[in-house]
């Protein structure tokens, strides 16, 4: 008997004016997020690769609550989980955000600046593989978040945890893809998250619970 089976759902449709009563308790958005925003929405449909305001909303307050003061995120495209992490780190802090182009980092390095969090943030440009192996191999970091090319998240996964601090965590983003990932006969993108999904639930290094926070957020404890 599965876990499914054994529990009865108790989840609330997410229509419209749910999303919106729930994005309405949120803090107020600074002057900064919404001008990124809005200069990310202008991108037409690439912009979908941006996290939701709750999402970023939920990463400053993880960082804050573990004390985090080493952050290192597979994925910066515009630079809107980089600032909600650089807040969440605070000003002794660092996040080091990876990414394959540098596409867009002007629009992101602009909005670091005017949030006055461009000193915490190191931008990385390259095949994350390659950067993530020269990253130091002691465990030094105390928050990892994952949002890249979905096929790459195992190697991420695997390069990553083990410099990650005891007691540090990883969240990792789009582990649903669209619900795709829930379906044994997935292909594609949707094969290699359940993959990754599968392979997360048996890691004895982690303890995780996955959340059906926007597209599907795994967060994972690194034991100690």
């Amino acid at each position: 008997m599965t876990n499914t089976e054994t529990q009865p759902a108790k989840a609330v449709p997410l229509t419209s004016e749910v999303l919106g009563y729930m994005r309405d308790q949120l803090p107020p958005f600074t002057e900064v997020q919404q001008e990124l925003m809005d200069a990310t929405l202008a991108l037409g449909s690439v912009a979908e690769m941006q996290v939701p305001p709750e999402q970023g909303a939920l990463l400053t307050l993880l960082a804050r609550l573990i004390g985090a003061r080493v952050a290192v995120e597979v994925g910066t495209f515009t630079g809107y989980s980089t600032l909600a992490l650089a807040e969440g780190v605070g000003q002794d802090g660092k996040v080091i955000t990876l990414d394959i182009t540098d596409r867009w980092l002007d629009i992101a390095s602009n909005a670091w600046a005017k949030a006055g969090v461009a000193d915490r943030v190191e931008p990385v440009v390259g095949p994350a593989a390659e950067s993530i192996e020269k990253l130091p191999e002691e465990p030094f970091i105390d928050l990892v978040f994952i949002d890249a090319d979905k096929v790459g998240y195992l190697g991420y996964w695997e390069a990553l945890v083990p410099r990650v601090k005891p007691n540090g965590l990883i969240a990792v983003d789009n582990v649903l893809y669209a619900g795709e990932a829930a379906s044994p006969d997935a292909e594609g993108n949707a094969r290699a998250i359940r993959e990754f999904n599968e392979h997360v639930l048996r890691d004895d290094r982690v303890e995780s619970v996955m959340l059906t926070v926007a597209d599907g957020l795994t967060l994972a404890r690194r034991k100690d």
